[in-house]
């Protein structure tokens, strides 16, 4: 009798232990279950980041590198949303008391900007030739463009004719400053003078005309917007590269006034997308 007790109680024990080991087996079954499924949504999560919203580091590396530069994440390159044909210079600050002295690009030189903050060196010396049978010249690489306007107009019964092209840094020196000295004599301070001159006759150095690259055209009168020339002009210029430089509405940004007769080389491509898009160069440049 005792011996069957035993046995019994033998057998609970067993049973308890196989139901421990069973239930063990299904704890530890769970939890690697519910691992799996969190490592899952973790990877998953990390996906949607990527594509979504959220961006990865290497993702952030890619939008904060240089375009053009190596990626530490993927070892390629870099590029940008949108990439320029043409890079632009990088023009550092410069005022028109304390002008920055540019040095110009050979690649990119339809690109000069030069202002009463932004000028040549006064030992610059551009490759001349005269234009059109007159006695004005222009750059070599803008006069063949402007010969090609100007034959152009006159098919369409317009004489573009060349009223002032290049000048020496001597000659807009003196200019300048007969300027200055005009506005000093009017009661002008001479900070003022300087400014008020700047506005109507470029400072040695920072005009296009000293850069070989501008025309005036026909005269140097404001009626010069109410004639054929004009007209054409503006309907035209872009085809051949000019653009008007100084626009009455930008007079603020350019600090020039309203010229309608001046018209400067930029290229082709940039002439069209400056009509359209309404930029002066100085907005174009990011120096507005």
């Amino acid at each position: 009798m005792a011996n069957v007790k035993k046995k019994k109680k033998s057998a609970k024990r067993r049973a308890e232990a196989n139901a421990l080991k069973f239930s063990c087996f299904l704890l530890a079954l769970i939890i690697a279950i519910t691992a799996v499924v969190f490592i899952t949504l973790d990877k998953h999560n990390d996906k949607l980041l990527q594509n979504g919203n959220g961006t990865t580091e290497s993702a952030q590396n890619a939008q904060t590198a240089e375009p053009g530069s190596t990626s530490p994440a993927t070892g390629g390159t870099t590029s940008p949303i949108t990439e320029p044909e043409t890079a632009l210079p990088v023009l550092a600050p410069g005022t028109i008391d304390n002008p920055t002295i540019i040095t110009i690009d050979e690649e990119n030189w339809h690109l000069t900007l030069v202002n009463s903050c932004y000028r040549i060196p006064d030992d610059y010396e551009p490759n001349l030739v005269y234009v059109c049978g007159s006695a004005e010249r222009l750059d070599a690489q803008v006069a063949v463009h402007y010969e090609d306007m100007y034959n152009a107009a006159l098919e369409d019964g317009v004489t573009l004719t060349p009223c002032s092209g290049y000048r020496s840094y001597e000659l807009q020196e003196r200019n300048y400053n007969n300027k200055v000295s005009f506005f000093e004599s009017q009661g002008y301070s001479h900070e003022e003078a300087i400014i008020e001159a700047a506005s109507i006759i470029m400072p040695p150095g920072s005009s296009e005309h000293n850069l070989g690259y501008a025309m005036d055209i026909i005269c140097v009168e404001e009626y010069f917007e109410d004639t054929d020339a004009f007209k054409w002009l503006t309907e035209n210029a872009a085809d051949y590269g000019f653009i008007m430089r100084y626009p009455k509405d930008k007079q603020d940004i350019t600090k020039v006034i309203y010229e309608p007769w001046h018209w400067r080389y930029v290229g082709v491509e940039l002439a069209h997308e400056l009509k359209d898009s309404g930029l002066v160069l100085e907005e174009y440049m990011g120096v507005a």
